[in-house]
């Protein structure tokens, strides 16, 4: 902030330089509100993610089901897609407890959170691809969000966040992102996010089951 003062006591003005103002957080919509009034009520839950990718010509479609404790337990495991049968814990730090699935599945070894092993195909972590985290984005990337009521979704009413990104370059290279949340529970149902006029992420969520009454040792770390 120091710095910031001293630049404006430079006549910059008399240089025909412009101060712009820069693009601020997305803020909020009332649909997040409610989200966040919902989650606040809840100590664990499961959920199911459909997940597609595209990153190049590569595609990858895989199921997980996920599980989360408060405040930072969370646990996968890819039901179906490529590497089925892998899964991994995380605890709140820089690393993962996991493993292959198949043959490898007795061998379990702790990795960087970001080791591929650990990611999907764009590189997404386990603690990204948990509900409140991804909620959390519409909140804190730089750009234009609106609200307006969404789609039904396997029968399900929803509002509908869109996000355009103010910065694509820090953010994934995605330049837009809609996320369905339901109007009963609050809770996600569908994100979708784009590069350009193409689609690079399709999440649907389902099965949400929430304080199921999860212990710390269903995080075996």
């Amino acid at each position: 902030m120091n710095a910031r003062k001293l630049l404006f006591s430079i006549p910059v003005l008399a240089l025909g330089l412009t101060l712009l103002p820069q693009p601020a957080p997305a803020a909020t919509t009332p649909a997040i509100t409610a989200f966040d009034e919902a989650f606040a009520k809840v100590n664990d839950y499961t959920v199911t993610v459909r997940a597609h990718e595209v990153k190049g010509d590569r595609v990858q479609d895989r199921t997980y089901h996920y599980w989360f404790k408060r405040p930072n337990l969370a646990k996968t495991l890819i039901v179906s897609g490529d590497g089925s049968g892998s899964g991994g814990v995380w605890n709140g730090g820089d690393s993962v407890s996991g493993h292959q699935g198949g043959m490898l599945s007795f061998i379990h070894l702790k990795v960087s959170l970001h080791d591929p092993r650990a990611t999907s195909l764009r590189g997404y972590t386990i603690p990204q691809g948990l509900l409140q985290n991804e909620v959390d984005k519409y909140k804190e990337i730089k750009g234009q969000l609106t609200q307006r009521n969404g789609p039904k979704i396997d029968g399900v009413a929803t509002d509908e966040i869109d996000l355009t990104i103010a910065d694509p370059a820090s953010n994934d290279g995605i330049t837009r992102a809609s996320l369905y949340l339901s109007k009963e529970t609050h809770f996600p149902v569908r994100q979708v996010r784009w590069a350009g006029d193409t689609i690079v992420a399709d999440d649907f969520f389902t099965d949400l089951k929430t304080n199921v009454g999860l212990t710390n040792g269903d995080f075996p770390f």
